[in-house]
């Protein structure tokens, strides 16, 4: 299913404000490099900067708009940054340690589904925790209800941060349940797009700790789930044809810093 062409015009919309709006606000970083300035140049140096400085809030900037523009026409809602609840029971908590702690020793493997079921049991039981669960990055909400949260991150993540990925996903679906026991929620890892293309993305070091199937979306995985079949190479024609259209504003910018 294609893009609508306002669903492209959107995402257009989201890259030129980004782009635009960090001109403005971005300033070089100041710390003297004198070596590499005299001889890559200034110019280069300040490039080298604002892509480590564009690239630091990629997903907020970007990723996170974009993933609402394409949502908006398939899903009943769509928003960014959202808290999936202030409280979890007690009983969900010890549920979720349980399955921490049969992960981590490897006695158990991940399985999402079941994981929900065990959560959901108890999601009401017990004292009910106030607690401050990390903000969901994008949440969709399909026409049937569904509610699915997804956590935007790095295309290349630290392994060892994969623990507390999971806990943070089983959080989501506890902070959600003791909201409404019956709700439909699914939560999942979103990795934006797969830097080991054209090799499939290595998931060996999520295997264990993540439910493959169930917590994990790469690449057009995420972004088909979002905006339709073929939305992922929709979205990267968009993001070369706005790179284009903005070269020069681009180099523009750039030709300040001279080679010194």
């Amino acid at each position: 299913m294609a893009l609508t062409t306002e669903q492209i015009q959107n995402v257009e919309t989201v890259l030129q404000n980004s782009l635009r709006n960090k001109f403005q606000s971005y300033n070089p970083e100041p710390a003297s490099m004198p070596f590499q300035t005299l001889l890559l140049g200034k110019d280069r140096m300040a490039l080298f900067f604002f892509i480590h400085s564009l690239n630091a809030n990629f997903g907020t900037s970007i990723f996170e708009p974009v993933a609402k523009a394409l949502a908006s026409a398939n899903f009943q809602s769509a928003a960014s940054q959202q808290v999936a609840g202030t409280q979890i029971s007690s009983q969900a908590h010890s549920v979720i340690q349980n399955i921490m702690d049969g992960l981590a020793t490897a006695s158990a493997s991940p399985n999402k589904p079941e994981e929900i079921h065990a959560i959901r049991q108890v999601c009401q039981s017990g004292e009910m925790r106030t607690v401050r669960p990390t903000k969901i990055d994008v949440k969709v909400v399909g026409h049937d209800g569904a509610i699915f949260l997804f956590d935007i991150k790095t295309a290349t993540p630290n392994a060892g941060a994969f623990k507390e990925f999971k806990r943070t996903l089983l959080e989501w679906v506890a902070a959600t349940l003791a909201i409404n026991p019956s709700a439909n929620v699914q939560t999942f890892i979103a990795i934006p797009y797969n830097p080991y293309e054209p090799q499939p993305y290595s998931r060996w070091t999520m295997r264990g700790m993540l439910d493959l199937e169930n917590e994990l979306k790469v690449a057009n995985e995420f972004w088909d789930f979002l905006g339709g079949q073929g939305a992922y190479q929709q979205l990267l024609n968009i993001f070369e044809r706005v790179g284009i259209e903005l070269r020069r504003e681009i180099d523009q910018y750039f030709s300040k810093y001279t080679r010194q």
